[in-house]
Parts: structure tokens; sequence; C-alpha cells
């Protein structure tokens, strides 16, 4: 087992390499200085260059083969790890160690110039540095679709969702495209029926939201001892093994939305602070894809802290928290105001039914995008 002991050593190296990469992420979006942007755009590239040397080191392939000979004396769950560093090396091994830092750089500068061009709703001053990401991104899927036999947007989607692929996507999205709008339209006339809306008067004062987000945590069983909880211009979940960090943004106008942000991305940290304490460091005990990771944020979001039971608990903690008074603040009122549907534009602020519109508009894009059409959005 020689083989394996020392493939497992090499990739809790790399995790804790990640480890070190997310929380400088978690920093950036979070508490770090716009003077320090290129700084840490370098420190990023280079340990993601580093991750990458360790794991296509010139004789993990061999060890691999000498793990799987020996794989008769692996347990399940070793011989389900040493698939999965199989594939992660595959992964890594198909694409240049410079086409790894380059396409970190560009990631980095983009989301930088992201938040201006967002404040600002200047999406030609983001335009160049997307159109950069996605070049390099076209490069990555290039070379791992050589490698793997697949099509270059097949095998980048392989990267966040294992086995999954465009010829299982494309017919269950037609369906949910084809029955989506009749959906909505249904939902929206039923609404027409109930009692109005009746609108809660602001402000909420920002540290408000903050200890209710917490107290909510707590409740649906995010362990503080284990993470943290910030403010970033976009809701996101990250940090590290041992240590997850969620953000969420605050609108004094609108405490709903930070709310409910707060309560997605701690389904993310949830599955995140759940994956088995054994494997934690192994490619077997990571998460296990995209799809799954947004299964678990949406099931908290959505379905358990929309429902009745959930606003019925939540009411009389926002009434206390903002001296609410009146039927407005009632749990009826509150989960009509928790579950309306109506387009709109920002995807983390959609409601159960229209948010998958969201995924499939931007399915649409990135099939445009993968046929060399991005230039029509300039």
């Amino acid at each position: 087992m020689q083989a394996y002991k020392t493939l497992e050593a090499r990739f809790a190296r790399i995790s804790s390499i990640e480890d070190a990469i997310g929380i400088l992420q978690w920093d950036a979006e979070t508490l770090m200085p716009e003077g320090a942007a290129d700084s840490r755009s370098d420190q990023l590239a280079t340990l993601k260059g580093i991750a990458h040397e360790l794991l296509t080191a010139r004789d993990t392939g061999d060890l691999l083969d000498q793990a799987d000979q020996d794989s008769g004396h692996l347990d399940e769950w070793q011989r389900a790890n040493l698939r999965e560093m199989r594939r992660i090396y595959v992964h890594a091994a198909a694409v240049p160690a410079d086409l790894v830092e380059a396409s970190s750089r560009a990631v980095s500068r983009a989301e930088l110039v992201w938040r201006e061009a967002r404040q600002n709703g200047d999406f030609a001053l983001l335009l160049p540095h997307l159109t950069q990401v996605l070049t390099l991104q076209r490069q990555i899927g290039q070379a791992k679709g050589e490698a793997l036999g697949l099509s270059p947007y097949d095998a980048l989607l392989d990267s966040y969702d294992p086995g999954l692929r465009q010829t299982t996507i494309d017919p269950l999205f037609a369906e949910l495209g084809a029955e989506l709008p009749a959906l909505i339209h249904e939902a929206q006339e039923r609404q027409k029926g109930r009692p109005a809306i009746l609108p809660l008067d602001g402000p909420f004062p920002v540290d408000d939201q903050r200890r209710i987000g917490e107290q909510l945590m707590k409740a649906v069983g995010f362990d503080f001892n284990r993470g943290r909880f910030d403010v970033s211009l976009h809701p996101f979940c990250g940090g590290s093994t041992g240590d997850v960090r969620i953000t969420t943004r605050y609108s004094e106008a609108n405490f709903m939305s930070a709310l409910m942000g707060v309560l997605h991305e701690t389904g993310h940290a949830l599955y995140e602070q759940g994956r088995p304490e054994a494997w934690r460091r192994q490619p077997v005990g990571l998460a296990r894809s995209m799809s799954l990771h947004e299964s678990q944020s949406l099931l908290i979001e959505m379905q358990a802290c929309q429902s009745r039971e959930f606003v019925t608990y939540l009411a009389p903690l926002v009434r206390e928290a903002f001296q609410g008074e009146g039927p407005a603040w009632s749990p009826e009122n509150l989960h009509r105001i928790l579950t309306q549907v109506e387009p709109g534009f920002i995807r983390v602020e959609a409601d159960e039914i229209t948010y998958p519109a969201h995924i499939l508009v931007r399915y649409k894009l990135e099939r445009i995008c993968r046929n060399n059409l991005f230039q029509s959005f300039s």
C-alpha cells in the first residue's frame, strides 16, 4: 500500500494549499484593501501553480498505476478515494501550469473590475477582462477535452459535475424551459386571488439584520466554532476545510433579501461542515458536484426556510428586532412576501419558481460563449 499512502500524503498537502487559497480568496472579497489586488492576484496564481505542480509531478501517474495494481488491499473508502485521485489528476495533467496561473490572474483582475462595472452599470468596462477569462477557459476546455475524449464544454462541465454531459442537460432544460412560462403565469394568477401583500416599513438597521441572520444560522445548524459570517458585494460560501465562511449583502430597505441570502449560503456551509471528518483532506471527502452543492443551499433557503412552519418561527424574531406592529408582521403576510412569484433580473433574489429561469439563461449564455459568439455581447 506504499504507493497509495504516498498519494494520500500528497493530496493532503494539496488540500492544505487549497485551504490557504480559499482563505486568501475570502479575504479578497471581504476585507482586502483595493490597493492590494495586484499582490493578491500574484499570491493566488503562485499557490495554484504550486498545487498544480504537486498534483502533476512526474511520478503521480506511476503512483496511481501502482496503487491500482495493489487496490485489493484497500478498503471501500480507499478505493473510492483512489478513483477520485485519478479523475482529479487527469483533469490537472491536461492543462499546462502556465495556463493555470494565467487563468487565475485573469479571474482575479476581472473580479476586481466587475465590482466597479457593477456599481456603475458599465458592462463595457468589464467586457475585455471577461473576454480574457473566456479565452483562457476555452483553452483549458480544449486541453481537457483532448485528454478526456470529450468536447471542450463537456470537459469543463466534468470538472464541476463528474459524469454530467450536455446530452443529459439539454433535454431536461428544454422540458423545463417549455413548462416554466405557464407555471409562472399560473402562480401569478393565483396570487391575484389572495389578500394583498402588506408592505413592511423600514428602514431596517444592518446591525439588527446581522443579529437575526446569526440566530437563523444557529437555528439551522451552522457551527460558529468552525466558521464565520461576513459581508461582501455578492453573497458566497468559501473559506477552508474546518473553517467555512459565508457572506451576505444588506439593504436597509429590505431585510428579507439579506436573510434569505444568509440561509442560502448557510445551506452550502452545512454541506461543507458535514463532510466526513476522516476524509476531509482527501478527494473522496470533497463535495461531489456543483449540482449537489446548490441543491443543499436551495433546500435550506426555499424548501425549509420559506415553509409556513419556519416563517411562524421567524415572525416574532423580526417583529421584536425591528419593532414591527400590525398585520404586516403576521406569519401569513411574511410568508406571502417570501413566496411571492415575480420575475426579476437578480438571481440571488429570485423566488422558487423563477430561479430556474435564471439557470436556463446562464446555460444559454454559456452555449453562446462555447460557440465563439461572445463578441455579440459587445
